[in-house]
């Protein structure tokens, strides 16, 4: 890997990975130390980080169809300005990283991630965050449709439970990712 190879971070922000938080997700704080690991290693290369995070509007009005009633109706996240929006503390950006807004399952999709990838002339990502099936895969998804090789650190990619990790390992996998443990990646880079 070289400077043509990104770090991914997928929506690891406080209303997903804090306890009793309003969308917390099960796995999300034990993949922290991994995912930190990882980012440490994309900051010592200099090679680009692009923290891929949720922004939905207070109103709701832009928020995907399946969690719209329970935005409306139970409690909102991911809202600017809101301590639950901002980005955990370990994984602070630092000058030259990268934050991205998605408000889609996919850090793709109506997003500029594929224009600057392409821009800073990357042909290789690595994916870590929330959660398994839905934002981890369909980010992974769309870059292997979009000509990108994927690795996933699957240790450093969080869900609800290490059943539905498994599940959606096994089927990325099956799609020609390269799916990595922390350890392995760092292993396998100088």
């Amino acid at each position: 890997m070289n400077r043509q190879t990104a770090l991914i971070i997928i929506d690891m922000q406080n209303d997903f990975v804090l306890a009793g938080a309003p969308m917390e997700v099960a796995g999300a704080r034990a993949i922290v130390p991994n995912l930190k690991k990882v980012l440490n290693y994309f900051r010592r290369a200099s090679w680009p980080v692009f923290h891929v995070i949720r922004e939905y509007r207070a109103d709701g009005s832009d928020i995907e169809k399946p969690r719209r009633d329970r935005f409306l109706t139970d409690q909102s996240y991911c809202v600017p300005g809101t301590k639950g929006w901002e980005i955990i503390e370990e994984l602070n950006p630092v000058a030259g990283e990268y934050r991205l807004v998605k408000n889609h399952f996919s850090g793709f999709m109506n997003t500029e991630l594929d224009f600057m990838l392409r821009r800073l002339e990357v042909s290789n990502i690595v994916v870590c965050g929330v959660q398994y099936p839905n934002c981890i895969r369909a980010t992974i998804y769309d870059g292997v449709s979009l000509g990108y090789d994927v690795t996933l650190v699957t240790d450093a990619a969080g869900a609800e439970t290490e059943a539905v990790a498994k599940a959606n390992i096994y089927d990325i996998s099956n799609i020609g990712v390269e799916c990595i443990t922390t350890e392995q990646f760092l292993l396998a880079r100088p």
